[in-house]
């Protein structure tokens, strides 16, 4: 993840464990690999081992987690002035059941716009303390508005989840698929 400059564009350090993230479409995320937006378009499955370091959680205790999917070059790699713009945010995820998480921004595809080039799309994994209750605005997807100038470095720290634990990303640029996004963001 570092050959893309996700550390220090996003995160202070690197995840030692990698997200499987896999698409209905059967597209996979592996570092750095190049999807389009059309493959990326629905709500992927994401896994991760729940290995247990020694004397950090009780046996029978579920551990809660946080996972974050950002662009950090919104508009443009080149002009980040919207640097994050998250496209997906689930909490209190119990295990590794991301459906039975808390969602406080529905999943929103790729959507780099024209010219722009390739942006990364970056999935981030964060193991909780605990259960968290977030005072953040639930944001639907057919909305682009509250999305943009996101910190996950700042969500991070407002909820005590430390570094991230676990990622994964893709890099994507324009294709026929971002102006029916465009589309459902406008909520037409």
């Amino acid at each position: 993840m570092d050959r893309d400059s996700i550390s220090p564009d996003v995160i202070d350090s690197v995840p030692k464990e990698i997200l499987e993230i896999i698409y209905p479409s059967k597209a996979k995320v592996d570092l750095g690999n190049i999807l389009t937006p059309t493959q990326v378009k629905d709500i992927p499955t994401v896994n991760w081992s729940l290995r247990r370091s020694v004397g950090t959680s009780a046996p029978n205790i579920t551990p809660y987690y946080t996972l974050v999917m950002v662009d950090p070059d919104a508009p443009s790699r080149q002009d980040p002035k919207f640097r994050e713009w998250h496209h997906w945010l689930v909490v209190n995820i119990p295990g590794n059941d991301v459906n039975d998480g808390e969602v406080l921004s529905a999943y929103i595809g790729a959507g780099p716009p024209e010219g722009t080039d390739l942006h990364r799309y970056i999935f981030l994994l964060y193991k909780q303390q605990q259960k968290i209750k977030c005072d953040e605005p639930i944001l639907g997807n057919n909305s682009g508005k509250r999305r943009g100038n996101f910190k996950i470095r700042n969500f991070a720290q407002k909820y005590s989840l430390g570094e991230p634990i676990a990622g994964n990303y893709f890099r994507a640029k324009f294709d026929n698929y971002v102006p029916e996004l465009y589309k459902q963001l406008s909520g037409k």
